[in-house]
């Protein structure tokens, strides 16, 4: 299976760089309503994900709830690198479903350790179902 077909391409997903604020990458995921954002330096390699926690955390750390405060920090200071690890294109359809077991979306990156896209969860659990049916009904077929 070629994963292109399943990918998200960079362009139209929404993450964060490294250098942008807290504020920024809060105003980011209020917009689009997500959990969980992919973070990338500024030549475009995936660096790891921010989630709501860790947002909610460094907020209780430093006890400044004021939006405007959260402008004197940076994702980099929050971002998890072990968290959503990337894959390769060439991963194959067992160890991303093994891998959205545990998360909402896998990154995705190229040779070069740049960030290309993602796959979500709901791709790769309809890819499974869709390869279910169509093996269930090769075997009626065959009886």
């Amino acid at each position: 299976m070629n994963l292109f077909y399943l990918l998200k391409p960079k362009s139209s997903v929404a993450y964060l760089y490294k250098t942008n604020t807290i504020r920024q990458g809060l105003e980011k995921m209020r917009i689009h309503g997500y959990s969980a954002i992919p973070v990338i330096d500024d030549n475009g390699e995936y660096i790891g994900t921010v989630s709501e926690g860790d947002f909610l955390w460094h907020i209780l750390k430093y006890k400044k709830e004021d939006i405007k405060s959260q402008e004197q920090y940076s994702i980099i200071d929050i971002v998890n690198e072990e968290r959503n690890l990337p894959v390769k294109i060439n991963v194959t359809m067992d160890e991303l479903l093994l891998r959205v077991m545990d998360q909402n979306f896998v990154p995705v990156i190229d040779d070069r350790n740049m960030f290309i896209g993602i796959i979500t969860r709901k791709d790769i659990i309809k890819y499974f179902y869709d390869k279910s049916k169509k093996d269930n009904s090769e075997k009626k077929e065959n009886q």
